[in-house]
């Protein structure tokens, strides 16, 4: 198949709604070269089938060091490149197997089912403490009053983080996970996490505490090989993913509800939906846009289309999870759907790590949510997406709570 002269360019417009491009490509091409917004070359992968198999492919890397070699190799000329520094890429996202099997070992147990079961009543206390404050307002955005401070009060108790510096690192964060943002930007932002990242190893090495950070600052003693590098980009990578891919649940989870009326009724007719419901939201409109960076180690072929090797590999999770092939009536919502092998925590030896502490908080917010306020609705505000091809992120979800 040639396909030269079909690649698919991301704009502006993409953000505010990936779901009619991705339909369009599932049917016309579903592998085609891809150009970022800053200018990256690759190929965008959309077919439930194709993205489930690239991801569990070895063929396909996640080796940072390569991969930044690439990136020079992959862009366009005269694109801008944000020096995002190597000392918090380090980290076991960003790395193949055994490295990678060294590192998830280390924060497996604490993200198990079993392992995150015991924090259920700490984030139901949270969840009611922010829904009591909401008492006597008639509107509010839910994004600063309850998705953002569930899973990053809940992330920065597990790490020791101080809750002073939440805000200012979701900030950061913010800027790196954003197309929008400059290089230079991106850069200060970088720089900023990763100077605060190092200052809070250096507290727990000076005053441990009973916290996972401090586990793994100690962890380095005790043969499991963490090197400098690896803890600052581990501990940075869980405060990140602690905390953004489960806002976006939470906030994407209310908005679909509140656009599906009958299925935000039948919800809290009947609680005992709830994990099912989340599955369906996390699947519908799902928290990560694409899967992050990979690239081919030797040629490969995905649905005919031959992509060479040393090339970028675009996963497009929120695409897979809307595949007729894969989910009967995949623009409907449905609450109730069975055998939901959504795609929205990756798949494969990178499935997220935290997907049992994320399925766990969507539940508890969601659920206390639409019990506290039973005529919850949407304002006439205008909603508008973030410009990010990682995450699929509100700005603002602002609701009538009476």
């Amino acid at each position: 198949m040639t396909v030269e002269d079909e690649v698919v360019r991301i704009g502006a417009d993409f953000f505010q709604d990936p779901h009619r491009l991705y339909a369009d490509l599932r049917r016309t091409g579903p592998v085609r070269p891809v150009v970022l917004p800053r200018g990256v070359r690759g190929w965008l992968v959309t077919r439930y089938a194709d993205a489930k198999a690239v991801l569990s492919d070895p063929r396909v890397s996640k080796d940072y060091v390569r991969a930044g070699a690439l990136l020079e190799i992959n862009r366009e000329p005269g694109s801008p490149r944000p020096e995002f520094g190597q000392e918090l890429q380090a980290h076991m996202l960003n790395m193949d197997p055994p490295d990678h099997t060294r590192l998830r070992k280390l924060v497996n147990k604490a993200f198990t089912v079993r392992g995150v079961s015991h924090l259920r009543p700490r984030v139901e206390r949270i969840t009611s403490d922010l829904l009591d404050a909401l008492d006597g307002l008639d509107e509010v955005d839910l994004i600063p009053a309850l998705a953002f401070p569930v899973p990053m009060t809940v992330i920065c108790e597990l790490l020791g983080v101080p809750e002073s510096d939440r805000e200012a690192f979701h900030g950061w964060t913010s800027t790196l996970l954003s197309t929008a943002s400059t290089a230079t930007e991106i850069t200060e932002a970088g720089v900023a996490a990763g100077g605060y990242v190092m200052e809070l190893i250096e507290s727990k090495r000076s005053t441990p505490g009973e916290d996972l950070l401090t586990a793994l600052v100690e962890a380095r003693s005790d043969g499991d090989r963490l090197s400098e590098n690896e803890l600052l980009s581990m501990a940075f990578l869980l405060l990140l993913a602690g905390h953004e891919t489960t806002v976006n649940l939470i906030a994407n989870g209310v908005l679909s509800l509140l656009q599906s009326p009958a299925q935000a009724a039948a919800l809290r007719a009947n609680p005992a939906l709830l994990p099912r419901a989340v599955e369906e939201l996390l699947r519908f409109e799902s928290p990560v846009n694409t899967a992050t960076m990979r690239y081919t180690t030797e040629p490969i072929v995905v649905a005919g289309v031959e992509i060479p090797a040393d090339e970028f590999v675009v996963v497009a999770l929120s695409s897979a999870n809307r595949d007729d092939t894969a989910f009967p009536d995949p623009d409907v919502l449905d609450i109730e759907r069975d055998l939901n092998t959504h795609l929205a925590f990756g798949h494969g030896i990178h499935y997220c790590v935290g997907a049992p502490l994320a399925r766990m908080e969507g539940e508890v917010a969601i659920g206390a949510l639409l019990a506290r306020f039973p005529d919850l609705a949407l304002t006439s505000t205008p909603l508008t997406w973030r410009e990010s091809t990682i995450v699929r992120s509100l700005h603002t979800l602002p609701v009538r709570l009476r």
